[in-house]
């Protein structure tokens, strides 16, 4: 069983490199047919979002356009509770449809801070792509409408998600081993 470690901590490998892509397969799939003729703005999460973004537009095949929101929640394996947000958007999304790409839905506090932001800028619709949803974890009442992976409330690392900063370069998703 593959292994890393990460300052202090050790993880196994949770889910494989192909379960992810056909994960990602599948949410493509559905957004593609919402919005095949929309032309919507996908505006992504960072910074763990990066990698789920870049795979799931590149499988988007209509027009659309894309954009960046940087906001942090997490401190070491914690949410702290509050958001910060570093990065704003620039782009218009007035009368636009918007899905928001995050990498992992936990308890929702980013999303929901995400969420009502957008709405003060007039959007048409906001729907929400996730990587990984703990629909367990789950505190609000926004929909999930896009969710890849349903997983349990473990903290992961891989493909976009991180520990103090490392391990978002890593291609498969891996679980802290207690």
């Amino acid at each position: 069983m593959k292994k890393v470690s990460l300052e202090d901590k050790n993880f196994r490998i949770f889910i494989e490199s192909a379960k992810i892509q056909e994960a990602i397969d599948a949410v493509s799939f559905k957004i593609n047919n919402d919005y095949a003729k929309s032309n919507p703005i996908f505006i992504c999460v960072l910074n763990g979002s990066f990698m789920f973004a870049s795979d799931l537009i590149k499988r988007f095949n209509h027009d659309c356009e894309v954009t960046f929101l940087k906001v942090a929640s997490y401190e070491g394996t914690q949410s702290t509770g509050s958001i910060k947000e570093l990065i704003g958007i620039n782009e218009s999304i007035s009368d636009r449809h918007v899905i928001i790409v995050e990498d992992i839905v936990d308890t929702g506090a980013t999303l929901e801070a995400v969420v009502n932001e957008l709405e003060l800028l007039g959007p048409k619709s906001i729907k929400v792509s996730t990587l990984l949803y703990k629909p367990l974890a789950y505190k609000r009442t926004i929909p999930i409408d896009y969710a890849a992976i349903e997983v349990g409330n473990e903290f992961l690392v891989g493909y976009g998600l991180d520990y103090n900063g490392l391990g978002r370069n890593l291609e498969e998703i891996y679980i802290i081993e207690e």
